[in-house]
């Protein structure tokens, strides 16, 4: 297909390219977006009427909703990651085989990233500038849901990288389905698709293709409420991890109380409640709430699909478990292996949970909106991932990067040595790379 053979033309010239040069486009983004920030929110602004008219999801409207914060976070984002280090060829292995003959493990890039993505709109500057910074070159499929806010980005995108040495093909932007189903079928020029939105997307895109997949299906995280947990933290942790933004895939969907928590699980429901969260309890922490705090419209019975839906919105399952034990194994048979947390002063029970659970994103005292490329110091993200191959958790830089291997000798061929057929023997001697 013509557009993923022209991503990996050029592809091939951007992994060549400078990082000055590399910099230099990601700073005539941020700058183009900058001047036209306006125009950008005001066709945001058509396509979030647009999808509350066609009653779209609270949830995906407040994905798709662009407002004068997040773009200012989208924009110190393009500048972050041209201030990261170079991922191109850093040496992360040399080991001299021989007198003269010395091999090298270089950082590359992976090649043709393909990102399709729902609502949104700031994803196109935060993959496409991990993008060009780590010289993979990106084809961008957004939402219908985000097509005014997308057009509009992509021709000041487009205007702004034919003012730099970096080939207008290294950041493609689509806007039809069709084509989309056609790259899907292109692994002889695309090396990984990454797909951001809805559980149905990820695995309809899954199912789609045989190009790898980077990526998670849902978020549904859990916070646990352990014996020993303090009362106010875990009640501020729990409420932050909920409400900061709950339409996000680390918003928390699930809550565990430790049975001899009371006083920690009674305080942490009541703030879910004043922060107008609505509570889905299994039988035995409704008894111990409804003594606390009375009968509640925020209050119900859960259902026995409570603990594996993520609400996206102010909507929380909530569990009485026994021991940490029993909450380690509701969140691995529940859990989507996302980011979950555990509230406690007891280190034992800390790292047995940090240790038991088998997710990307394993937090002690901390809330779960930290998962995020952005709170780690990626600059940005091209997504989370669940997989437990490549890359994991909040994916910079060093999830889109690869590596090859690198001989440097003097004439020296493997039929002189052990294995080959000759007498010498390899010394692999490695040279220490820490300065």
């Amino acid at each position: 297909m013509d557009i993923s053979k022209r991503a990996r033309k050029a592809a091939n010239i951007l992994k060549t390219t400078s990082n000055n040069d590399r910099n230099a486009a990601l700073k005539a983004i941020h700058d183009r977006l900058r001047d036209n920030k306006d125009r950008i929110l005001d066709a945001n602004k058509l396509d979030v009427e647009s999808a509350k008219s066609n009653d779209l999801s609270g949830a995906l409207i407040k994905r798709l909703e662009l407002t004068s914060t997040k773009f200012d976070v989208m924009l110190q984002g393009l500048l972050d990651v041209a201030a990261l280090e170079d991922p191109i060829n850093k040496v992360t292995l040399e080991r001299e085989l021989d007198d003269g003959l010395k091999l090298y493990k270089l950082s590359c890039p992976v090649g043709v990233l393909l990102v399709i993505f729902e609502a949104r709109p700031e994803v196109i500057a935060q993959i496409g500038s991990l993008a060009i910074k780590s010289g993979n070159a990106a084809i961008l499929k957004g939402g219908k849901e985000s097509l005014n806010t997308f057009t509009v980005i992509q021709d000041l995108v487009s205007d702004a990288l034919s003012r730099t040495r970096i080939p207008s093909d290294a950041l493609q932007l689509i806007t039809t389905r069709e084509l989309v189903a056609d790259l899907l079928k292109c692994d002889e020029y695309v090396d990984m698709v990454i797909p951001r939105g809805s559980k149905e997307l990820v695995q309809n895109i899954k199912r789609s293709t045989t190009i790898p997949v980077l990526g998670h299906a849902d978020g549904i995280c859990t916070a646990y409420i352990d014996e020993f947990a303090n009362p106010e933290m875990a009640a501020k942790i729990v409420v932050d991890s909920k409400t900061n933004y709950p339409a996000g895939c680390n918003a928390i969907e699930t809550l565990l109380i430790n049975k001899n928590a009371p006083l920690a699980g009674k305080r942490t429901v009541a703030a879910l409640i004043d922060n107008g969260v609505t509570i889905y309890a299994d039988e035995p922490t409704m008894e111990f709430i409804t003594d606390a705090i009375g009968a509640d419209q925020h209050l119900k019975l859960a259902d026995a699909d409570a603990f594996d839906t993520e609400f996206l919105c102010l909507a929380i399952a909530v569990k009485q478990v026994d021991n940490v034990e029993e909450a380690i194994e509701h969140i691995n048979e529940h859990g989507s292996h996302h980011t979950d947390v555990i509230v406690t002063d007891n280190e034992a029970n800390a790292n047995k949970f940090l240790i038991g659970i088998d997710s990307a994103g394993v937090y002690w005292n901390a809330s779960s909106r930290f998962a995020d490329g952005y709170r780690y110091g990626f600059g940005a993200e091209v997504g989370v991932s669940t997989n437990k191959l490549h890359a994991r958790g909040p994916v910079g830089l060093d999830g889109i990067m690869s590596y090859q291997y690198v001989i440097k000798g003097n004439g020296q061929v493997a039929g002189d040595y052990v294995g080959a057929g000759g007498a010498k023997r390899f010394q692999f001697k490695d040279i220490n790379l820490t300065k």
